[in-house]
């Protein structure tokens, strides 16, 4: 299996394209047969992207969603204008595309892929974290050092509870990709992402403040 990195300028984020190794072709057949590709959020496409995925004679077989923020699907037009491909994401349409719904839990086969799903709202209702192998595929939700922003601290500790419960209790380690940042690894970030120290930290101190302020007010004469 093949990972290929790409940035997206223009949102900020990354773009993953996933090869696998090419089959076993009978030897009348004189050459390789292409190779099954998946395409993770794909932020941008580009001619680079293009080429890496015809020169390598690659066959895309799904794009994998991991949120329907438009930093991660502003490639999609393009990529549907060349492919007849099938999106996957936690949404029945994007954009003006038909998706086909992933739930929680859920393992399909994408070509050549096993995908698992993780469902993991915070950041999003419909984040979703994708499992390939040793690779994890976190989208907005975790990455490293860093949690994703949420709109308010319910939707922060919802997405705590996510990544505690759902993601660092998966067993072994995985590569964690992200949308945004370097790459990182689960072990890493289930023993030194400050993020979530550091929401928790605050929320305690916050607490200790208000509980100060409660005590206060009962002795003021």
């Amino acid at each position: 299996m093949i990972l290929s990195f790409h940035y997206c300028e223009q949102g900020l984020c990354n773009c993953y394209i996933l090869g696998g190794d090419y089959e076993a072709a009978p030897e009348s057949a004189g050459k390789n047969s292409p190779r099954d590709t998946l395409i993770v959020d794909p932020g941008c496409m580009n001619e680079s992207m293009l080429n890496f995925i015809e020169n390598n004679e690659y066959t895309l077989k799904g794009i994998l969603l991991t949120h329907n923020h438009p930093k991660h699907i502003n490639g999609l037009r393009s990529l549907k204008r060349i492919y007849d491909v099938d999106i996957y994401s936690a949404n029945s349409m994007v954009m003006d595309y038909k998706s086909n719904v992933i739930r929680d839990g859920d393992t399909i086969n994408i070509g050549s892929f096993t995908v698992k799903a993780v469902s993991a709202p915070g950041h999003s209702i419909d984040s979703m974290l994708y499992i390939v192998e040793h690779l994890l595929f976190t989208g907005d939700v975790l990455s490293a050092g860093l949690m994703g922003r949420t709109d308010s601290s319910y939707g922060a500790m919802r997405q705590i509870a996510m990544i505690q419960n759902k993601i660092f209790t998966l067993r072994g380690d995985y590569i964690v990709l992200p949308g945004h940042g370097p790459p990182s690894t689960l072990n890493v970030e289930r023993e030194y992402n400050i993020g979530i120290g550091l929401f928790e930290e605050n929320r305690n101190r916050t607490r200790h403040t208000s509980l100060s302020l409660d005590l206060l007010d009962s002795v003021t004469v």
